[in-house]
């Protein structure tokens, strides 16, 4: 009898609670369940303010539940999640260093020989197409190009983990198509596990095996995953017309909508307030 593989990422009943000027807890997760298979690419979706990030800073270790438990790999996370790489929304690129230093930096800092650090650097800006763009500064790179640095950054220290806060938020439309399909080109070369977080339901299905569908906080939680059964490989703009695709984000949205009108009367009620 065969052992079944741990996840690599589980969530079990973890609550995230938060203490406010006043000394009141302000509870924003509530008892999330969540497991990301070795390989699986999953999504989170929900309303403004749900918890969203809170979750992936929770399985990057930055956060420590007040109650339940977070296991990577089958073991407990008791600080930084040091199997993750972590791509933020914003750049974190360092504006005085060149692309290829900027990829280079992590193993840099890790040890590596500076000759070493820099072929590689210069291999995976290869591979994110942005070979000949190594001496150049991020103010001279366009967006989706900066994108495409911070994706190299993380990815030359072969985390087993990808943890992506709307990565692609800022970017328009056309460009967020092209760094999608770049991401699933990577990503199927060695097939990481992804936890992903965006706002946009399209991109969630068009990316992932799984999306999950977080509810309006606070005390948000976990109010339903769908698989997607659209084959792989995948292009971003073709698999938006296939029907399949439609019929699921009809399902999904048809719960999704009641959260984000929740969430948008919570942030009125809020702003009346003050």
């Amino acid at each position: 009898m065969t052992t079944a593989e741990p996840a690599a990422i589980a969530l079990e009943d973890a609550t995230v609670a938060f203490r406010l000027a006043d000394s009141r807890v302000y509870t924003a997760v509530e008892k999330a369940n969540l497991t990301v298979a070795n390989g699986e690419f999953v999504a989170i979706v929900g309303p403004t303010g749900c918890g969203k990030s809170t979750l992936l800073n929770v399985a990057a270790g930055l956060l420590k539940p007040a109650a339940g438990h977070v296991r990577i790999f089958g073991e407990h996370l008791s600080g930084l999640n040091r199997d993750a790489g972590y791509l933020f929304q914003a750049d974190a690129l360092f504006p005085w260093k060149t692309a290829i230093d900027n990829v280079a930096i992590g193993l840099d800092i890790s040890g590596a020989p500076r000759e070493n650090a820099r072929a590689r650097a210069q291999a995976f800006l290869t591979s994110v197409g942005l070979g000949a763009f190594g001496n150049r500064y991020p103010h001279m790179l366009s967006g989706g190009q900066r994108k495409r640095v911070g994706l190299a950054q993380v990815l030359i220290r072969d985390p087993k983990i990808l943890l992506m806060d709307e990565p692609f938020g800022p970017l328009d439309a056309q460009t967020r198509q092209i760094m999608g399909n770049l991401l699933l080109e990577l990503w199927s070369a060695d097939r990481k596990a992804v936890l992903f977080v965006t706002h946009d339901l399209e991109e969630a299905i068009a990316l992932a095996d799984r999306v999950v569908i977080m509810s309006a906080g606070p005390s948000a939680r976990i109010i339903g995953d769908w698989k997607v059964p659209l084959k792989r490989p995948r292009d971003i703009s073709e698999v938006r017309m296939e029907k399949e695709f439609h019929e699921l984000h009809r399902e999904i949205w048809s719960v999704l909508k009641d959260e984000v009108m929740k969430g948008y009367a919570q942030t009125s009620q809020i702003a009346e307030a003050v």
